[in-house]
């Protein structure tokens, strides 16, 4: 990646930036940057493969993608982007969207790796959800390394650290404890053994901690009887902060954001990290998506939006817009969002090459695309799609694509696949979202004048020279002349009647889209009808 000129380093203001310069500040600054002594920068983030991989997921993916180019900018310095699966976990709960839920519920305890596939694909649940992972992040082209806990723990790789964590296993109790309610601290302990009966990650006391020989003694609560284990290779899981400070550790971690709702979590394991002897990574605590009703969008539940969900609506960097918008802020992700989206990227691509070269750098377009912007070939939003879409009250993708092409004659499927695609995501959205709804609302005897001014100004001020502006101020005069109280109230008036709905896009660009003639004709329809019945 192409580093950005020195000039410009102390001007940049969007937070990927920002946070690249805390991982610069972390290892020396930028003047007196010192590569790690594993020879790069490493950003991780993580899953939690309990249920099938969601938006939430891509967001955190994309998100730290998008720091890891920013760092990339400003300084030669190698990094990976790790993608870490917590598969080793034991299974909590079934989670709601998958099937054979009654085979799931008899392995609740046992490592995600160690439970039947209930999609009968893969050889545990763990792999089936990491497979699922990794295929939409291999679809994006993320350029990543994914590490599974299971093979990590059980190869040995964590071993040096597990010892570590077990020789200052008081120090980190009196972390922990603290935070834990009363009947939690009674059998709270950093290390879960893996059960030699049941293959259970056994949340149980702890009799004797024995550094010396790298090993706990546990009861067995089936048989009652004590253990002793080794707390490598394998043996034993760690509690989940203690897992994550050994996972920094363990891998050199620099980098790593999460959710607000593991906001004590990251500060309990950075002390854990201090309590050691090494460094905590940057964090970055971003707000949690929220569905439409505002509560937290969860895996297990399935509900929000899926990433294949928003494809079939939006492109793939419409949905990485959305992601880079505001990550300290919560934010709704239902499907209205998608449309609007849509249009943002449209409208940054449009403005990127007019941005002063320092700005260009706080373009959200600039991450989006990893430094590499691309430019729209048209102008036409994915609001004024939808809507023509509507008002033909077709699927015809050939229709559609003759009145773009009046608007603009130099776009077409070959030239312009991305477009083409946006006809595709405007035609579903019409079809699984406007249409169900369409409620069209006849000319009367009241509103008769208002229309008839609408189609005789459009027959006689309006020409192929005029611009959508002129028509906006034109059709802004006729409501003027008719004396609505509010604007609004008139181009609702218009939707209903022309879309059969309560709000659209702006009628000037989207006249000019549709077609003066096409617009006058169906008026003339619609007034024709009132007539008819009269």
């Amino acid at each position: 990646m192409s580093k950005i000129n020195l000039k410009y380093k102390a001007f940049l203001k969007s937070w990927p930036f920002k946070e690249a310069e805390q991982i610069l500040k972390r290892n020396g600054g930028l003047e007196n940057f010192k590569i790690p002594n594993k020879g790069y920068i490493l950003l991780e983030t993580g899953y939690g493969p309990s249920g099938l991989p969601h938006i939430g997921t891509f967001g955190e993916v994309v998100r730290t993608t998008m720091v890891r180019n920013a760092f990339m900018s400003l300084i030669d310095c190698p990094t990976k982007l790790v993608a870490f699966s917590d598969d080793m976990d034991g299974l909590r709960k079934v989670p709601d969207n998958v099937p054979n839920k009654d085979m799931l519920s008899k392995y609740i305890g046992k490592p995600l790796t160690a439970i039947p596939d209930p999609f009968e694909k893969y050889e545990s649940f763990g792999h089936h959800n990491n497979a699922k992972l990794r295929f939409f992040l291999d679809e994006f082209k993320f350029d990543y390394n994914f590490i599974s806990s299971t093979e990590k723990y059980k190869s040995g790789f964590f071993d040096n650290t597990i010892i570590k964590i077990l020789q200052n296993y008081e120090k980190i109790l009196e972390i922990i404890l603290p935070t834990l309610r009363k009947e939690r601290k009674s059998n709270y302990s950093p290390f879960l053994p893996v059960s030699g009966e049941t293959g259970n990650i056994l949340q149980t006391q702890i009799n004797e901690y024995r550094p010396k020989s790298n090993s706990i003694i546990y009861t067995e609560p089936q048989s009652n009887k004590k253990v002793e284990v080794l707390v490598t290779g394998g043996n034993c899981k760690l509690q989940w902060k203690v897992d994550w400070a050994m996972r920094w550790m363990a891998l050199g971690v620099d980098y790593e954001m999460c959710g607000k709702d593991l906001t004590e979590s990251v500060d309990l394991a950075s002390k854990i990290c201090k309590a050691v002897g090494k460094k905590s990574p940057v964090n970055l605590i971003y707000e949690m998506f929220l569905d439409e009703k505002g509560e937290k969008i969860s895996k297990s539940v399935g509900n929000g939006i899926s990433v294949d969900e928003w494809l079939r609506y939006g492109s793939p960097e419409s949905l990485s817009l959305f992601m880079y918008q505001k990550p300290k802020s919560a934010k709704k992700l239902f499907f209205d969002v998608i449309p609007k989206t849509i249009d943002e990227y449209i409208s940054h691509c449009n403005s990127y090459d007019r941005l002063d070269d320092q700005k260009k750098f706080d373009s959200p377009i600039w991450h989006i695309h990893s430094g590499k912007p691309v430019k729209i070939k048209s102008d036409i939003t994915f609001n004024s799609l939808t809507n023509l879409v509507s008002i033909c009250n077709t699927t015809d993708k050939k229709l559609i694509w003759d009145f773009v092409n009046q608007y603009d004659a130099n776009i077409n499927p070959e030239n312009n696949p991305a477009f083409d695609k946006l006809i595709d995501c405007s035609i579903n959205f019409y079809n699984d979202f406007v249409l169900p709804n369409k409620k069209y609302l006849n000319i009367n005897v009241d509103n008769k004048i208002v229309f008839k001014d609408i189609r005789d100004v459009l027959k006689n001020k309006i020409n192929n020279n005029t611009s959508a502006e002129e028509i906006q101020t034109l059709l802004y005069e006729v409501g003027k002349n008719h004396e609505f109280d509010n604007l609004k109230e008139f181009f609702k008036l218009v939707y209903q009647v022309l879309l059969g709905q309560e709000q659209g896009p702006r009628l000037g660009s989207f006249i000019k889209l549709y077609g003066v003639e096409d617009t006058i004709k169906i008026i003339d329809q619609k007034l024709k009808k009132l007539d008819n019945v009269n």
